[in-house]
């Protein structure tokens, strides 16, 4: 039998699935904020979730790609003060859109009373005794 992995390891495990889940919120949520070239949104993303999720910068360029040919976000290319152009992107209305149901169907969903209560009622109780 395999032994038990450690409760560290069992989180790290979870959180690598939720994180990549999550990427795409974090990135339409920011780019509803501002407009924003790749490199400058793994730093935002970074910053926004605490250090908690972080992205390289190719794998947001191929989510900006990818949202791209969903009509989710538009770019353009601009000039650097510093190093070649940029290319920006932003949020289109269909972006905004489905950001605004993800948020209602799943992220409100942890403002609801019996939600808030379950989830203090799990941070409240000590763990028994194996």
């Amino acid at each position: 039998m395999a032994p038990h992995k450690s409760l560290q390891e069992l989180l790290t495990a979870w959180e690598e699935n939720y994180k990549k889940g999550l990427l795409t919120f974090w990135l339409l949520l920011l780019l509803h904020a501002q407009e924003s070239y790749a490199f400058e949104m793994a730093e935002l993303v970074r910053d926004a979730t605490q250090g908690t999720i972080t992205a390289d910068e190719n794998s947001i360029y191929r989510a900006l790609s990818r949202f791209e040919t969903l009509a989710l976000v538009t770019s353009n290319w601009r000039d650097s003060e510093v190093g070649p152009p940029r290319r920006y992107y932003r949020l289109t209305d269909l972006g905004l859109e489905l950001l605004r149901a993800f948020i209602s169907r799943n992220v409100l969903l942890f403002q609801s009373q019996s939600v808030a209560e379950r989830i203090r009622t799990a941070l409240d109780c000590q763990p028994q005794a194996s």
